[in-house]
């Protein structure tokens, strides 16, 4: 279970705060509910699920997790450049605790990262898809009670698109996903309920299509 309670949040500028991208907002999301976040650019859709995440943090509010989050899967962040592929998995798994089955886990992320010879050189040599390539596999070779991603199926060539969502569909068996996505056939395949950002609000829906649905209503006629 999540908790989001009472969550504002605006970034500070060059020219003093922005104006709030979250106003009040008020959220439980059950355990084993895969949910999509909605809304047009700049609805505050990356915020919300950096601060579920714990990428950030609220400028007023709190969030608590009962359970175990994943970072937001695909992106490129926290891994050491000066470390290889290899040896910044070997450290992700043995802080999440499975430094036992650490030769499995390894064969598992090389061969899903498609990485080849370069899993053994520094990650500051990698192209930025390389990098996302292997913090996907990273997140899924990790047991998290739910899973984090922002467009994470976009990430990599059209044969390892295929994959990313052939594994998300592994994934919604054993553990729960919040995503966000632009395409509503992939909202569709992965959600069960909805959450629709509009105007620093949001409004949670246990149907994914009546999301969409109040999402399409909100729209310019």
């Amino acid at each position: 279970m999540i908790i989001v309670d009472d969550v504002h949040k605006r970034y500070r500028t060059s020219h003093g705060y922005s104006k709030w991208v979250l106003q009040g907002v008020n959220l439980v999301i059950p355990p084993r509910t895969s949910v999509g976040l909605i809304g047009l650019n700049g609805a505050g859709k990356s915020t919300l699920l950096r601060l579920i995440g714990g990428a950030d943090t609220p400028t007023k509010g709190k969030i608590e997790r009962r359970c175990s989050v994943s970072w937001q899967m695909g992106y490129g962040g926290g891994l050491q450049g000066s470390l290889t592929g290899r040896q910044n998995a070997k450290f992700v798994c043995r802080i999440h605790g499975h430094a036992a089955d650490i030769p499995e886990r390894m064969q598992y992320i090389q061969e899903f990262a498609e990485l080849k010879e370069y899993f053994d050189e520094p990650v500051k040599s990698y192209s930025s898809g390389m990098r996302s390539k292997l913090q996907f596999a990273l997140s899924l070779a990790i047991d998290f009670d739910v899973y984090i991603s922002d467009e994470v199926t976009g990430a990599g060539d059209i044969t390892f698109k295929k994959k990313a969502k052939q594994a998300f569909k592994k994934l919604a068996g054993r553990a729960s996903l919040i995503m966000v996505s632009h395409a509503e056939g992939t909202l569709k395949n992965f959600c069960k309920s909805g959450i629709f950002l509009n105007q620093g609000k949001v409004y949670w829906f246990d149907d994914i299509d009546e999301a969409l649905r109040a999402f399409k209503d909100s729209l310019p006629k």
